[in-house]
């Protein structure tokens, strides 16, 4: 049996496949269309999916269920010793403060170790790609659980949204200021940090929008994250819930902004792309966590 393992949902924007490739587990968040529950790229494709929300689906996120979450800890057990679970932003979702209530209980306390820092999205798939760097450096699952919270405030991301309507479904932004915003065609640019999700600035069409964000990007790579950017210890990401097409285009606008860093780009899962809807860009980084 293995020493320490590695499982995270399925908000991280990993696949099967990377997975398996990783020797990682993945839980599969449920999501509700129309009152009928759906597992992302499990009985739902990305295809399918956008197909409903573009045709005005009712769509609603839900936590997994605890059976869920400890059946797949209990697969990940049987391999490892001690198991890291880096599940959503506490901040995003409940199912991590209930996770966190499932560890201190037999036969999973002093076995599974959540962690709660704060992520998701890209910056979720690269906090996992630090946790595998943490373990292969010999440190053990309490000690990388520190590292890893320690560094929750040093990453942040900004997303454009192409549309108003599904901030409007979910309650972040009034009917009659989505109206005002279609027809004046508005797009707001959200700002993912420490944890939560809030409105950073309004943008006159999508051009302008992914100027702001990467104008952003570049502040804060001269401020706040300096110090790492100056020790070439800063990850660039990009996340998107936009068209291949217009994906390709943006990581090009990327790359020509910030020469010389590389860019992991993930899809926003279908969870998170529900409340951003079709068309959603985003920009961020991550810094590589302190070592103890």
């Amino acid at each position: 049996m293995r020493a320490i393992g590695v499982v995270t949902d399925s908000h991280s924007g990993i696949g099967r496949k990377e997975a398996e490739e990783l020797g990682i587990y993945v839980l599969p968040m449920p999501f509700y269309i129309d009152g009928q529950c759906y597992y992302e790229n499990i009985t739902l494709s990305r295809e399918e999916f956008f197909e409903k929300l573009d045709s005005g689906a009712d769509i609603s996120t839900s936590q997994p269920s605890p059976a869920d979450v400890m059946g797949l800890w209990d697969r990940a057990l049987k391999e490892y010793e001690k198991i890291l679970y880096i599940p959503i932003s506490s901040g995003l979702s409940g199912s991590c403060a209930t996770a966190a209530a499932l560890a201190r209980e037999e036969p999973y306390e002093g076995r599974v170790l959540v962690v709660d820092n704060g992520r998701v999205s890209t910056p979720l798939h690269r906090s996992v790609l630090d946790c595998l760097e943490l373990i292969g450096e010999g440190y053990p699952a309490e000690t990388i659980r520190e590292i890893l919270e320690e560094a929750r405030d040093k990453m942040v991301i900004y997303v454009g949204v192409d549309t108003l309507e599904h901030l409007k479904k979910g309650g972040r932004i009034t009917p009659a200021a989505a109206l005002l915003g279609s027809v004046l065609n508005i797009k707001p640019v959200l700002k993912f940090d420490v944890g939560i999700l809030d409105s950073f600035k309004k943008c006159r069409g999508l051009v302008k929008a992914k100027k702001v964000m990467i104008e952003a990007m570049k502040q804060d790579l001269a401020t706040r994250f300096k110090e790492w950017r100056d020790r070439g210890e800063v990850y660039l990401l990009a996340a998107t819930s936009s068209s291949d097409e217009e994906t390709g285009q943006w990581v090009r606008e990327i790359r020509e902004a910030f020469p010389g860093l590389t860019v992991m780009c993930d899809d926003l899962s279908l969870g998170v792309s529900c409340h951003i809807g079709h068309g959603g860009l985003g920009i961020g980084c991550s810094c590589r966590p302190r070592r103890v």
